[in-house]
């Protein structure tokens, strides 16, 4: 039996997946039609930056060193694998209300709004 928790990942990377046997080490099998969790749907390769990310207590200043890319890097790699695990929402510090509060303040320009709001950026 291959152990290789990576196998199952990319042989079926981005196609939808449904487990219809489980079978456990002492024998016991359930048969139904069981949906994969959402971190077992990433690919490989976000499971791998998910696992180091975990293993560094979230250290950004790890993961840099890690992967050997600057800090927006690991950033914009966290929301994009983040858009994908909808199954939790995170409410943010920032919202688009927050945002448009400081620029009405002007604490912020037009165009940094407009960019943070694309940005979905909660360093404001």
């Amino acid at each position: 039996m291959n152990k290789d928790w990576s196998y199952v990942t990319k042989i079926t990377e981005n196609k939808p997946i449904t487990v219809i046997k489980v079978k456990t080490d002492d024998n016991i099998t359930i048969e139904g039609y069981f949906e994969l969790p959402p971190i077992a749907k990433l690919s490989s390769d976000d499971q791998v930056f998910v696992a180091v990310f975990v293993k560094s207590h979230g250290s950004i200043k790890e993961m840099e060193k890690y992967f050997g890319v600057s800090y927006p890097t690991i950033k914009h790699r966290l929301n994009q694998i983040g858009s994908k695990l909808d199954f939790v929402e995170v409410e943010t510090t920032v919202t688009k209300d927050r945002i448009l509060e400081k620029l009405e303040q002007g604490k912020i320009t037009v165009a940094d709004a407009i960019e943070l709001l694309k940005k979905g950026d909660s360093d404001v």
